[in-house]
């Protein structure tokens, strides 16, 4: 592509690189040149503009977004009709963006004319809603470039939206004498606002006393008398070990610990493991609250059906503190958390 200054009266069927007013005539960025415009601007006084000339084998903008934009969108996605070198996609459904960051990267890395941004990987989201764009920054590219540019990425493959699988979601919740009914009810309730864009509900509440023996019990009525497909633990207590009242109550129910502890902050106390095919997670204190922490992390990736693994756990570290950790109170200093709930009972507030 060529770019520079061309005599008005030479403009004709040529790109405008800028806008231009003049007299009351508008010539729009990025517009063709009509040959009647460019003789009216030369009436006008003007003697050159700014203008774009696509070379052979160039690739023109909204061409080059649209191609680039098919080539990345996998599974439950849809691209909007290209603008100004920009093609949008969307969310087909709800659920779970998945991609592959260092494919992004690779794009990205080929031209400076190529880009690619998107949501963060694993960002839960709606229907409708845009996880991408791609914008090509001149007005045309080489066809060479652009032709590089798909082969950084497999076909379909880069970006897709995981949708929501797991709906039947059972609640164990343990009980010390300390903790308040109420507390469990509105955890209950604010698992259940999490739940909702997800198309998921509670189909059960089993509240038992702090026992690994009543834990175990409680699984496997929720996974074999219910019929939950995940199955969330609060524990009237936080996890401290692996053979705390949690884990040991998984395991003896016959199922796995996958995991215990996750390099974010609030969420450091999850754990992750499972009965059979079906999920368990023992929910940190800060999932009683509403406000983001590493639970919602790990529980819409698992109500997607994507797998969590240790190796994707230890990798959240980055980017992982989500708040101000000054500002909250101390861990295991006694009292009642921001929540209410002594810290010396209930999980940490923000643990």
């Amino acid at each position: 592509m060529r770019f520079g200054s061309v005599p008005v009266a030479e403009a004709a069927g040529l790109i405008s690189a800028h806008t231009v007013r003049r007299d009351g005539i508008t010539l729009r960025k990025g517009a063709v040149i009509d040959r009647d415009v460019a003789g009216d601007l030369a009436r006008c006084g003007l003697a050159e503009i700014v203008a774009a000339v696509l070379e052979p084998g160039d690739v023109g903008e909204n061409a080059a977004a649209a191609r680039l934009a098919s080539h990345l969108r996998g599974p439950n996605l849809r691209a909007e009709a290209p603008f100004t070198g920009r093609c949008n996609l969307f969310a087909g459904t709800a659920g779970v963006l998945t991609l592959d960051p260092a494919r992004i990267d690779a794009v990205n890395a080929v031209d400076e004319a190529v880009t690619v941004a998107t949501l963060p990987r694993f960002k839960p989201v709606v229907e409708g809603e845009m996880v991408a764009t791609v914008k090509i920054i001149p007005y045309a590219v080489p066809g060479a470039v652009l032709d590089r540019a798909c082969r950084a990425a497999p076909e379909g493959g880069v970006l897709a939206v995981a949708p929501y699988r797991r709906r039947r979601v059972g609640v164990v919740s343990t009980r010390l004498p300390s903790l308040k009914e109420a507390t469990i009810d509105k955890t209950h309730r604010v698992l259940a606002e999490r739940l909702a864009p997800a198309g998921a509900e509670i189909v059960a509440d089993i509240r038992v006393a702090h026992a690994d023996a009543a834990v175990a019990a409680a699984l496997a009525e929720a996974t074999d008398g219910v019929g939950a497909d995940l199955v969330v633990v609060f524990g009237a207590s936080a996890i401290a070990d692996r053979r705390d009242v949690i884990p040991a109550g998984i395991e003896a129910a016959g199922g796995r610990v996958a995991h215990l502890g996750m390099p974010v902050d609030p969420g450091n106390l999850l754990l992750v493991g499972s009965r059979g095919d079906v999920p368990v997670i023992g929910a940190p204190g800060c999932a009683r609250s509403p406000k983001e922490n590493g639970f919602d992390w790990i529980l819409h990736r698992l109500l997607a059906d994507l797998p969590v693994t240790r190796a994707d756990i230890v990798a959240l570290g980055v980017g992982g503190l989500l708040m101000e950790i000054i500002s909250r109170p101390q861990p295991r200093a006694g009292g009642e958390t921001a929540e209410g709930d002594p810290d010396d009972e209930v999980p940490d507030a923000d643990a």
